[in-house]
C-alpha cells in the first residue's frame, strides 16, 4: 500500500510520513472575537484527534517518522500570539512522536511571515517520489519528471449529500485523488473540526488552487464518516446541476 487514510489524515506506512491539512490555529477565537458565542474546545479536540491517530497508527504496528503539515496552520494572516502559543502547544505533543527536525511545516496563504513560534516554514516538501506543497500556487518543483505523487491541502474538500426529497442536508470533510499534468494528487480536507470544507458539488470554481474546475471534477471522492471512509466515484457525479 503506496498510502492511506487514517481519520482526517494521510499516511505513508513504508515511510511513516503522517500528513496533517489546514490546521487553521486560531478560528475559534477570530469568531469569538467578531461575537460568535461558540466555546474553546476546538483545540483540545484538534489534540484529542490527533493523539487518536497517532494511537491507531501504533495499533496497525507502524510507526510514524516524520509529519508533515500543509500548511494554513494558523488562521490569522497577521501575527497573533495565541496561534503562536497553539502551535507551541501542538508541536510538543507531536514531538512526543516523532523528533523536532522531522516536524516539517510547509507555508500557505495564510501564513505571511517565514516561521511560526520559531519552526521555519518551506514553501514545499519533496520525498523520493512525493511532493507536498499547499495548492494555492503552483510549484514548479513538484512537477519534475521524478514525482509520482503530489499531496495538498488549502481547497478544504467537501460534499454535501442530501436525502431523496431534498429535506435534509449534511456536510462531510473529504479526500480527492485524481490525475493533473501526469501526477497523482491526492487533496486532503482541513483538519480543525469547524472548518467544514467547501461543498464542492455545489459550489465548484476555478478561484481555489492549482487544480482546474474540468480537471478537478474528474478526481474520485473519497468521504470521511463514522470513522470510515466511503467511496462516492468522480466528483462530477455528485455535482449539482
Amino acid at each position: 500500500m503506496k498510502y492511506g487514510f487514517i481519520g482526517k489524515c494521510l499516511f505513508f506506512p513504508q515511510k511513516g510520513i503522517l500528513v496533517i491539512g489546514d490546521l487553521h490555529l486560531g478560528y475559534e477565537y477570530m469568531l469569538r472575537e467578531t461575537g460568535s458565542l461558540i466555546p474553546a474546545t476546538q483545540f483540545k479536540q484538534t489534540k484529542d484527534d490527533l493523539s487518536n491517530i497517532f494511537e491507531l497508527i501504533r495499533k496497525k504496528g507502524y510507526k510514524v517518522k516524520k509529519v508533515i503539515f500543509l500548511g494554513d496552520i494558523k488562521h490569522f494572516f497577521g501575527y497573533n500570539k495565541s496561534e503562536k502559543n497553539l502551535f507551541v502547544e501542538l508541536n510538543a505533543l507531536i514531538g512526543k512522536y516523532v523528533s523536532e527536525k522531522n516536524i516539517i511545516a510547509l507555508k500557505g496563504n495564510h501564513e505571511k511571515i517565514a516561521e511560526i513560534a520559531d519552526k521555519k516554514l518551506v514553501n514545499y516538501y519533496i520525498e523520493e517520489d512525493t511532493a507536498f506543497i499547499h495548492g494555492d500556487i503552483e510549484i514548479k518543483e513538484a512537477f519534475d519528471k521524478k514525482i509520482k505523487y503530489i499531496v495538498m491541502g488549502h481547497l478544504h474538500p467537501a460534499i454535501i449529500l442530501r436525502d431523496s426529497q431534498n429535506i435534509k442536508a449534511e456536510k462531510y470533510k473529504c479526500f480527492l485523488i485524481g490525475k493533473y499534468k501526469t501526477k497523482e494528487v491526492i487533496i486532503l480536507p482541513s483538519f480543525l473540526p469547524l472548518v467544514e470544507g467547501t461543498s464542492l458539488n455545489e459550489h465548484l470554481s476555478d478561484n481555489n488552487c492549482i487544480i482546474p474546475k474540468k480537471i478537478l471534477k474528474n478526481f474520485y471522492v473519497h468521504i470521511i464518516g463514522n470513522n470510515k471512509m466511503y467511496k462516492f466515484g468522480s466528483l462530477k457525479k455528485l455535482i449539482k446541476e
